[in-house]
């Protein structure tokens, strides 16, 4: 039975004290309180907008909606994350091009100019595991061929680079709200931006294109969809915001613990983060050495047989069946590395450093216990 599963919530009696609140009030969706977490996070990251969506994945298409990408245009993206960040380009008629990634699972910036074409509107990074990716040359390159830079920032609410928040940099930045994200509002997602006219279109398209006027007359003014937060989850994800410097250093202490642990490891290496970077270590992956990738399914079984809910982090995007189908067979060289060593071993708010002694002690022994005896498959 997992014990330490690899990522968690942490709801406290507070946090079920604020939906109760809400659950007991006048409204239960379009009232005050999606406002005011709105509010808090573009204060807390450092953005002039904030427009809360039910998903990250319907933020992620509100997102691309609003700047225009359909049918035909392109997108530079990675193909090291969950499969909405290109989904719901495809979703409007574009085209997901993948770029290879370097070995901390962030995009290659390097690599990105050389797949600019015609039809490419934006440029989409993801912060993998909370790590910030390269944006600021990411941003210059955007500049130069005049795209939009969309940042898929699920996994890095609260992190920062030189103490400026994930979330301050693009065009439009998308986090996510799910269980296991930062903070939770169970489901959500919200994109924050500086762009007045986005952020107007944005709660356009998630709220049925509908502008309230007068009494009860309203008007739709374009096409939308109903992709509301309710006020309940905006009370709990409020009610988590508050404690999301305390949940981060808490995983920081871990990561650190971790870091230092594991130096100098025979059997696998860590992802390093610069002095001048905060991640919120939604993650903490491992890359096992090239010799342990044969026996990777054998190693996560019994990993997860002695408790630990390790995870893998991610299946490349190109090899789902259904991007196969679509758009032909691919290979990106440090992509297909990266996915055969990475292994996400359990780091959230709610362990402790005895719980990450045992996790560290375990998978230390495992590992060794592999790499002596070889492949067996």
């Amino acid at each position: 039975m997992i014990q330490l599963p690899y990522s968690t919530q942490f709801i406290e009696e507070n946090d079920i004290a604020a939906v109760v609140e809400v659950l007991q009030s006048s409204h239960l969706t379009q009232g005050a309180k999606v406002q005011e977490f709105e509010e808090a996070i573009a204060e807390y990251v450092g953005a002039r907008y904030c427009v809360t969506f039910n998903s990250a994945t319907s933020a992620l298409l509100g997102a691309y909606a609003v700047a225009g990408i359909s049918e035909n245009d392109e997108i530079i993206t990675t193909p090291i994350s969950f499969v909405a960040t290109s989904n719901m380009a495809i979703a409007l008629g574009a085209k997901p091009v993948f770029c290879d990634i370097k070995m901390d699972g962030n995009i290659d910036e390097t690599l990105i100019e050389s797949l600019i074409t015609d039809q490419t509107k934006a440029i989409v990074p993801v912060d993998f595991a909370g790590k910030p990716v390269a944006i600021e040359t990411i941003k210059e390159i955007a500049k130069k061929h005049q795209l939009l830079v969309i940042e898929d920032a699920s996994h890095a609410l609260g992190s920062d680079i030189n103490h400026k928040k994930i979330g301050s940099y693009s065009d439009m930045t998308i986090f996510s709200f799910h269980a296991i994200k930062p903070i939770t509002t169970g489901e959500g997602g919200a994109v924050v931006t500086d762009n007045e006219a986005f952020a107007q279109q944005l709660r356009l398209f998630r709220s049925h294109g509908i502008v309230k006027k007068q009494l009860w007359n309203s008007d739709m003014v374009s096409l939308g969809h109903n992709y509301r937060l309710t006020e309940f989850a905006a009370a709990l994800g409020l009610s988590q915001l508050h404690k999301l410097d305390r949940f981060i250093n808490i995983r920081e202490h871990l990561g650190r613990y971790y870091d230092e642990r594991f130096k100098n490891q025979p059997f696998f290496s860590t992802i390093a983060i610069s002095h001048r970077e905060q991640s919120a270590r939604h993650l903490y992956p491992i890359l096992l050495a090239p010799e342990l990738h044969c026996a990777k399914e054998e190693i996560f079984t019994e990993l997860q047989e002695c408790g630990l809910g390790v995870q893998v982090h991610y299946k490349p995007i190109y090899q789902n069946s259904f991007y196969k189908e679509r758009f032909g067979e691919q290979r990106l060289p440090n992509t297909e590395l990266f996915y055969k060593s990475e292994l996400s071993i359990p780091c959230h708010q709610k362990m402790t450093i005895a719980d990450a002694e045992y996790v560290a002690e375990t998978v230390s022994k495992v590992l060794e216990r592999f790499a002596h005896r070889g492949c067996s498959i």
